[in-house]
């Protein structure tokens, strides 16, 4: 085991100044170590969603009545207020839980070599949509779960999954310039299948805020509109969103594209079905709790899917290194 280096003053102070650069010019990560930190942080960005799923299915949206701090008296949740403040509480300590993993995919992404500034951009993106996602859950609860908010604290975890999505696939290719493996009317097909999955999930969300679990067991103000009649709407742009994802998936074989956009288009093909019988199921059976967990989970499957179609229509190499300038095959002195 070798001699641990001793931490001199000048040291100290670089730390202090900028804590990334100085981890970053003592450890080296190797590209596996940096994959692994964007996963664990596009995980933890699903685990949030579906544990703030949990939050509202149990009812116990305000098991802590207040914000930040869980009771006007306590940081904590207490005995008295029960299961509920159990799980309510429990959802925020996650927060750090997804705010350590998102530094650790900024440390790592940072200390990588070459230094990949991109990469390093996307970390702190989504450090900065966990900070505003989790000043909006406050608001959430300070309103009383008002559904207008709770379907934007879901939509900024959505975004939260993209750019973690786009990380975690950027630390698997090169800095290159993107080359398109498909032609353009395949590229554009694609982008109507995430616009169509995009307006999918925000109907999703109006579902949700006009439908019978509103996050707690008291009267809580739900939008009003007839619920059966945008959960229709809602499977209806989930037909669109599967219409679109089985013609790329017969457009694609037709062209005979690269591997990696078929397989793409294949699994999410494969998602959106399971994701549709869940949806048809909990609709007939009335919304059970976890049924609405389990379509919750196959929403952001189904949005991560969508994405990796869309990534994989490119491929980026490793960017080449920057040429150093020719010097002149004679310089002023030896002319002299």
């Amino acid at each position: 085991m070798g001699r641990v280096p001793k931490l001199t003053r000048a040291d100290a102070v670089s730390a202090a100044r900028n804590p990334l650069a100085f981890i970053a010019a003592r450890w080296t990560p190797q590209p596996r170590t940096v994959q692994r930190a964007a996963l664990a942080a596009l995980v933890m960005a699903v685990v949030i969603v579906v544990t703030g799923g949990a939050v509202r299915l149990t009812g116990s949206g305000l098991g802590c009545p207040t914000w930040p701090t869980c009771t006007d008296d306590s940081l904590t949740t207490t005995r008295a207020m029960g299961f509920h403040g159990v799980i309510e509480f429990g959802n925020r300590m996650l927060t750090y839980v997804l705010c350590a993993a998102v530094g650790w995919a900024i440390i790592a992404a940072r200390s990588q070599k070459p230094w990949r500034r991109s990469l390093t951009r996307l970390g702190w993106a989504q450090f900065w949509i966990v900070m505003g996602n989790a000043v909006l859950g406050g608001i959430v609860v300070l309103v009383g779960l008002n559904p207008y908010t709770v379907a934007a604290h879901f939509l900024l975890s959505t975004a939260l999954i993209a750019v973690a999505t786009v990380m975690w696939q950027r630390t698997r290719e090169g800095d290159g310039a993107p080359r398109p493996l498909v032609g353009k009317a395949v590229q554009q097909l694609v982008w109507f299948l995430v616009a169509a999955s995009v307006l999918l999930i925000g109907v999703g969300t109006v579902v949700t805020g006009a439908g019978p679990h509103a996050g707690d067991s008291k009267e809580v103000y739900r939008i009003p509109i007839d619920w059966e009649t945008v959960a229709k709407l809602h499977a209806v742009l989930a037909w669109i969103v599967v219409t679109l994802t089985f013609a790329l998936w017969f457009v694609l074989k037709a062209v005979d594209a690269p591997k990696g956009p078929l397989s793409r288009t294949r699994d999410l093909f494969v998602v959106l079905l399971l994701q549709g019988a869940i949806g048809y199921i909990q609709y007939f059976t009335h919304l059970p709790e976890v049924l609405v967990a389990l379509h919750m989970l196959g929403s952001c499957l189904m949005w991560i899917g969508v994405l990796r179609v869309l990534l994989s229509l490119r491929e980026r190499p490793e960017a080449e290194p920057a040429r150093l300038p020719e010097q002149p095959a004679e310089t002023a002195l030896t002319k002299a």
